[in-house]
């Protein structure tokens, strides 16, 4: 069931915090560095309470600036340094081998680029092998979490374009066969949380995306399983969110990927 920060009554922790602080700054960036609360607080699915109390924040920190209740990015968020300065302490393959190894599943890194969705690094756990890549993976990105996750995180003018060249196909008898089915369903998916897939890329697969937007960089990372262990899939896809938050928090990094292939 979809559920909206704010409602379970329980304080924030300060990453939690730090978390819904970044998003704001990223939807102030999304819109060219000005907003008002409430826009930035209905894009990033925050009460506006808890808006209003972050904008102050870093209105105070001098992040941002508030002319008579339009917020205003002070600079231009400094995103572009290149991956040798941003990238996790780890590196991210290390970083997904780490996680496989902790989650107990096959975990991949993807990014949307110049139009297209790419597999930057895949996990590398014998005892959890990623998905055979048997259809395109970049041109179903609607059959995965991995790339429905990244096409959730897109305009929807990018969307439609990557989805007029890369057309909704059934993969599975479990896969969404319209496109206008598809984007019923991205529509009624908060932008911010998990998305989860049942074996709509491979049967007897499931998998969990989380996403990971910086500025212009469109990214998420991903895990899959048998489709027998589907019980684990929501609490996996929930730790899997906590781990990309603590390093978006600790390390806000650009990314690049290096090739295509598993």
């Amino acid at each position: 069931m979809p559920y909206r920060e704010g409602e379970s009554g329980t304080a924030p922790t300060l990453i939690q915090s730090v978390r819904r602080a970044v998003r704001l700054l990223d939807e102030l960036e999304r819109r060219g560095g000005a907003g008002s609360a409430k826009q930035l607080a209905r894009e990033a699915m925050l009460p506006l309470p808890t808006a209003y109390h972050l904008l102050r924040t870093l209105v105070h920190e001098g992040l941002i600036r508030n002319d008579n209740g339009v917020y205003t990015l002070v600079a231009p968020l400094r995103r572009d340094m290149g991956p040798a300065t941003h990238e996790p302490a780890l590196g991210i393959q290390a970083w997904v081998d780490t996680l496989s190894l902790d989650l107990d599943a096959a975990v991949y890194f993807v990014q949307y680029r110049d139009g297209e969705v790419e597999l930057g690094a895949v996990s590398d756990n014998p005892d959890r092998p990623p998905v055979e890549e048997w259809a395109d993976f970049r041109a179903t990105a609607h059959a995965h979490a991995a790339g429905q996750s990244l096409l959730l995180q897109l305009e929807p003018e990018q969307r439609g374009d990557h989805l007029s060249r890369h057309p909704v196909a059934a993969l599975t008898p479990h896969t969404v066969r319209l496109r206008r089915d598809f984007e019923q369903r991205l529509a009624a998916l908060p932008r911010r949380l998990p998305v989860l897939e049942h074996q709509e890329y491979a049967v007897g697969t499931a998998c969990a995306a989380v996403p990971i937007t910086v500025g212009a960089e469109t990214a998420a990372v991903a895990l899959s399983i048998p489709a027998a262990e589907g019980a684990r899939l929501r609490a996996l896809a929930d730790r899997l969110q906590q781990r990309a938050e603590q390093v978006l928090i600790s390390q806000t990094f650009a990314v690049a990927a290096h090739g295509h292939e598993p």
